[in-house]
């Protein structure tokens, strides 16, 4: 066979698969999961901004530093850079966010169209509100990593958290993330969260309210679910699940998205592996220690220790 044979072969096979697949890929009315999307944030640059971050809150940690630099200067440049990137994907993002206030599988979907001033004045007011809470994010990953410190007899110094334990990776991730998902900016929160997720094996939704001072140690596993709220000081282990306890459903059959259906784990807490608390009612009272392997669906009282010859009292 000729090249000319395997060129002419090659373009009747893609002619084919590209008249099939065409049809796939119209949004019609916008109810279509997967039609073409031209305006999503780019995932490569929300991970660029991530990076970027990492170096404001840790730097010198996560990339090499040039010390005939001042920190100052290092830390404006990556700031400026990560201005513009995420400037960007949060404009690109914006219009999801009207989209999204309908259900695209509802009979009444709706798509609501925004122009391209309003747009970018919206982008502009996220960015300054999440630029000014930066100062507050690092000082809460301080806490933190002296938590993860105080709580791990094997940590022998604050370098080996910041550069090797996935439990600081990921709440550093969900820190940022959870400033924009206060921000109401669509998928962006998630993008990073879930990216996280992969490299450490730890699910936190970007909704989750996480207090000061929070460790998870190992890691492998922990899933923390939207609507979970975490107290000061809570420390937390592998293979813990803080979920719903099920999923109501409206006339349509759809899943309700609004709502409390995650447990509240309040100050001074401790998890021990494989904990599973459930319910958006459930709360765990200060102090409280629950055991491994514990399954809970009820509230717990301040300062009780569950374990599993005891939880069927709760």
């Amino acid at each position: 066979m000729t090249s000319r044979d395997y060129i002419e072969r090659k373009a009747a096979v893609m002619s084919r698969a590209l008249e099939e697949l065409a049809p796939s890929f119209d949004n019609g009315d916008g109810r279509n999961p997967i039609g073409s999307c031209c305006e999503a944030p780019v995932e490569a640059e929300v991970l660029r901004v991530l990076s970027l971050l990492d170096d404001v809150f840790y730097p010198g940690y996560r990339s090499s530093c040039d010390r005939s630099v001042p920190l100052e200067t290092m830390v404006i440049e990556r700031l400026d850079e990560t201005y513009d990137i995420l400037y960007r994907q949060v404009k690109r993002a914006l219009p999801l966010r009207y989209r999204s206030k309908y259900d695209s599988e509802r009979p009444d979907a709706k798509v609501e169209t925004v122009d391209e001033g309003m747009l970018a004045a919206e982008a502009e007011r996220v960015m300054g509100i999440f630029f000014d809470r930066l100062p507050r994010t690092r000082e809460l990953l301080k806490l933190d990593v002296v938590a993860a410190y105080k709580g791990d007899p094997a940590a022998r110094s604050y370098s080996e958290i910041i550069l090797s334990y996935p439990g600081l990776r990921a709440i550093t991730t969900h820190r940022v993330a959870h400033e924009l998902y206060l921000l109401d900016v669509p998928l962006i929160p998630r993008i990073m969260t879930e990216y996280v997720h992969q490299r450490t094996g730890i699910e936190i939704h970007p909704g989750a309210t996480i207090g000061e001072s929070f460790f998870i140690d190992h890691g492998t596993g922990v899933v923390v679910g939207e609507t979970a709220v975490i107290g000061n000081r809570v420390r937390m282990y592998q293979g813990v699940t803080l979920g719903a306890r099920s999923v109501k459903t409206d006339d349509a059959g759809l899943p309700h998205k609004t709502g409390k259906r995650h447990p509240t784990i309040e100050d001074d807490v401790v998890i021990y592996p494989g904990a599973t608390i459930l319910g958006g009612d459930t709360v765990i009272g200060q102090g409280a220690t629950i055991g491994g392997n514990v399954w809970l669906t009820r509230s717990v009282p301040p300062g009780v220790t569950v374990t599993l010859k005891n939880v069927g009292e709760y």
